[in-house]
């Protein structure tokens, strides 16, 4: 998802630059809420567990686009379903993503150890390679969406400074320990209104301990539709995250983001699009130096899977009230 919402950004420069270009987007159903009220951005479902399954599926995707009258092909993802679907496109210009392994690889055996390009200039370099050069230093971004009913049905308002937490990531090297999270929403919930974000039985159960436990604390795991926890996300003042998909998706609305980084790095080019480096909050490299042991934080030494707890609460809770000040909470 991730991966998905940092196409956000690139494809509001394209389409505002080149406002002549019309661009489907090829995705999942769950992801086409991502894309809406960009300019000449549609959005294509392809039924990747369905009809769409598969050697022979991906034919059949390919015969439905052909249909569509594209000019060129821009494979932002780079992996063996849209190289197989590639195939099928012959005589139309294709153009994949740079992913940069070779770097990244350097990057997380010890090296090197400086910024590589981020993923948002690599979905640039794609467009540009076609024929489309973007600017990403003077980003546009969308007003925050009007607050659905199910959010306000849960007691939430524009008229409260509302700050996002997600604590949580698809590996464990890649989070806050909860002890110390839920430290920093006690702490933070003094002065703000703290929305908690999730998914998945545990996920939900966790948050909703921590909603019952700290007054100012409202957890929508489980509670609202994808499209909903957008146009909540967009009406942050901040959002707390880890190195996963809600700080992008945070990011491409123009919200202010933290991240807090274990295993992985700043350095691999996976920052929430436009975030200063000093709302990335690291390990401790001097007791874990070989951070970053990976790029998605599924490999570690032993030992470093609670690498971000060498971040202290009293961190993470100034550097919230440096950016949002706490005069201006609740």
């Amino acid at each position: 998802m991730g991966d998905v919402a940092m196409t956000v950004p690139v494809l509001r420069a394209l389409t505002s630059q080149h406002p002549k270009v019309k661009v489907t987007v090829v995705t999942r159903e769950f992801f086409k809420p991502i894309f809406e009220d960009i300019p000449n951005v549609e959005v294509y479902v392809a039924d990747l567990k369905g009809k769409h399954k598969g050697f022979c599926g991906l034919y059949k995707l390919s015969k439905a686009l052909r249909k569509l009258g594209f000019d060129m092909v821009a494979d932002l993802h780079n992996v063996l379903r849209s190289k197989i679907l590639k195939l099928f496109f012959f005589g139309k210009k294709v153009v994949q993503i740079d992913k940069g392994r070779a770097e990244k690889k350097a990057l997380v055996s010890g090296k090197w150890y400086a910024p590589l390009k981020t993923t948002h200039h690599r979905y640039g370099d794609v467009f540009k390679e076609l024929g489309f050069p973007i600017d990403l230093s003077q980003p546009d971004f969308p007003k925050p969406k009007m607050l659905p009913k199910p959010v306000l049905d849960l007691g939430i308002s524009k008229d409260k400074m509302l700050i996002g937490i997600a604590p949580f990531a698809a590996h464990k090297s890649k989070m806050y320990p909860l002890e110390k999270m839920e430290a920093v929403i006690s702490e933070l919930s003094k002065d703000y209104e703290i929305v908690l974000f999730g998914g998945g039985e545990q996920e939900t159960e966790t948050l909703n301990a921590f909603e019952t436990k700290h007054s100012n604390v409202i957890s929508v795991a489980g509670k609202l539709n994808f499209e909903d926890e957008l146009a909540l996300i967009s009406n942050l003042e901040l959002m707390l995250a880890m190195d996963s998909g809600n700080g992008h998706l945070a990011a491409m609305f123009g919200v202010k983001v933290i991240t807090i980084w274990g295993v992985t790095h700043p350095f691999a080019g996976f920052v929430p699009f436009n975030q200063p480096e000093d709302f990335q909050l690291i390990a401790d490299r001097n007791q874990y130096p070989k951070i970053p042991t990976s790029i998605y934080g599924n490999k570690y030494p032993e030992s470093y899977e609670n690498a971000a707890r060498s971040i202290s609460v009293e961190t993470v809770v100034l550097k919230v009230r440096s950016i949002i000040p706490a005069k201006a909470g609740i």
